[in-house]
């Protein structure tokens, strides 16, 4: 069972993971990627580059793993229910097959790749349904990655920017994502890292999260101004000013069992 993660009803899960049926554009240019030592630690779980040929990116959105795994000489194959979002993957990476699918309902053949991935997109998912689509997918003693880019908030001005935020998916330390029994070894790994923004970057990143692009316009309004408030005058960075944004990358694996 999962532990530590936001808890959002069904219906409330489903409303806000429609926000981002459209701004592909947008969400590619204010997100962040991905430390590649999240793809090499999934990676070498299977044996290395030599043990693995074949990795499905799903719940891809505009492609910010799938081009970790293509760098690292994978065939992927991507899957994400918004055609939005993979269209812009299909400009950014257009030897990439690119399909519309979900996690419950992938469209993939049978035991077709040693990796499956899901970036920032498993708490839209229904576990369990998805657990054995994916076991479907992989091939004997496959590997499942479950992955989470989130603002490191052991931060004191990064905890409070999420709040200013809705940074919503921000897990506690006992988190542990819920599969379903086709999988076993479930085990996590941890990275580190910043980004270096402005603080203009930083509103485009708040335009970009589910609670923004689902609020009305004077929410929208109130959290611009919270945090134009919070940068420029509580924290007295201008706006050409860079800024290290720590970042905390989760990679879970799992073996198929």
């Amino acid at each position: 069972m999962a532990r530590g993660g936001p808890k959002l009803h069904h219906q409330r899960r489903y409303e806000l993971g429609q926000s981002f049926q459209d701004g592909g554009e947008h969400y590619d240019r204010v997100r962040p990627s991905y430390p590649g030592d999240s793809a090499d630690w999934l990676i070498d779980s299977v044996g290395g580059i030599a043990g693995v040929s074949d990795a499905a990116d799903i719940g891809a959105g505009t492609g910010k793993y799938t081009a970790l795994l293509v760098q690292r000489g994978l065939a992927v194959s991507a899957v994400d229910p918004s055609p939005d979002m993979l269209a812009q993957l299909r400009l950014v990476l257009p030897g990439v097959p690119a399909t519309e699918g979900t996690a419950e309902a992938t469209g993939l053949p049978d035991a077709a790749f040693d990796v499956v991935v899901v970036a920032q997109a498993w708490h839209w998912c229904d576990p369990l349904l998805a657990s054995t689509e994916l076991s479907r997918i992989l091939r004997p003693a496959g590997v499942l990655g479950l992955v989470w880019n989130q603002l490191d908030t052991s931060v004191p001005w990064v905890h409070r920017l999420s709040r200013i935020m809705h940074a919503g998916d921000v897990h506690k330390p006992d988190f542990r994502p819920a599969i379903g029994p086709e999988f076993a070894g479930l085990e996590s790994h941890l990275t580190r890292w910043e980004d270096p923004v402005t603080t203009g970057d930083i509103v485009e990143l708040a335009k970009s999260r589910s609670y923004y692009l689902a609020a009305g316009e004077s929410t929208r309004a109130k959290v611009r101004h919270n945090l134009d408030w919070y940068l420029h005058e509580h924290l007295g960075h201008s706006p050409a000013d860079t800024i290290g944004l720590p970042y905390l990358t989760q990679t879970w694996r799992a073996f198929k069992a």
